[in-house]
């Protein structure tokens, strides 16, 4: 099997899952692998904005919002931005109560703070402190959003909004989406820009928004600090991502 592409999650895959740096030997891997032909694509829940230490290391393609925005270079593969009226609907449902993330290729949030909603940017967006509020949020493309809420808040939700997908992710996050969003579908569009197969990709994840990334890709990585849902549906289980996993495995594989 010869591999072409290679897709990786962020926060906990490539970067160390309890400092967030990124180790030198992913680096060089990355290097290494991009003089080889090797293209390499992010595929993170993060905003565009989010990823400028991504693109320090010559990374052009970026699959972010978990799906939603998908961009090479400066051209835009792959777009859902949500109907702005839909998006004024559910903020003001949310009416200062419940926690909410816009991702357009920057992000920002509704403005409520809490300690659950705290760790949880923590955990997923390395986040130390609150993203910006942004009155203006509905005048804009918003290609993914998040509510952060308990089961029993979620409900209230479905009942408003029936027609909505709420797809949980973490413990207290889901996506809250208009149409379908996730990084499978989006690594599909990359596929069909690059003329490749999903045979000839590589995933990488940590996360249960990466199950159907590793499931559609020829060879599913998860790491070893990922989650066992991951775990269960990957074709291998690599070391921790502090212990550079992501180069022990494409040793194991041959592929470096």
């Amino acid at each position: 099997m010869k591999y072409k592409i290679v897709f990786f999650d962020i926060d906990g895959t490539i970067t160390h899952h309890e400092n967030g740096s990124i180790p030198d030997k992913t680096k060089d891997v990355i290097h290494t692998l991009k003089n080889k032909g090797f293209k390499w694509v992010a595929a993170t829940g993060r905003p565009l904005s989010m990823c400028q230490e991504i693109k320090d290391l010559g990374i052009d393609t970026f699959i972010t919002a978990n799906g939603g925005y998908v961009k090479h270079n400066e051209k835009v593969i792959h777009q859902v931005p949500m109907d702005r009226n839909l998006v004024k609907e559910i903020v003001d449902f949310a009416h200062g109560k419940h926690g909410l993330s816009f991702y357009t290729e920057s992000f920002c949030m509704n403005g409520v703070e809490e300690e659950e909603i705290a760790r949880a940017l923590k955990e997923t967006l390395s986040l130390d402190e609150y993203p910006v509020r942004d009155d203006l949020i509905c005048e804009q493309d918003v290609y993914l959003m998040c509510l952060f809420a308990t089961d029993e808040v979620v409900k209230s939700y479905q009942q408003r909004f029936p027609h909505l997908i709420f797809r949980r992710w973490h413990p207290y996050v889901l996506n809250v989406l208009q149409e379908d969003v996730s990084k499978s579908l989006a690594i599909q569009k990359v596929l069909d820009y690059y003329d490749l197969h999903p045979s000839e990709a590589i995933a990488f994840g940590d996360g249960d928004n990466d199950v159907d990334m590793l499931e559609l890709a020829g060879l599913g990585i998860a790491m070893e600090n990922g989650s066992d849902r991951l775990k269960s549906v990957a074709d291998y289980v690599t070391k921790t991502s502090g212990e550079d996993g992501i180069a022990f495995a494409l040793g194991k594989f041959s592929v470096i």
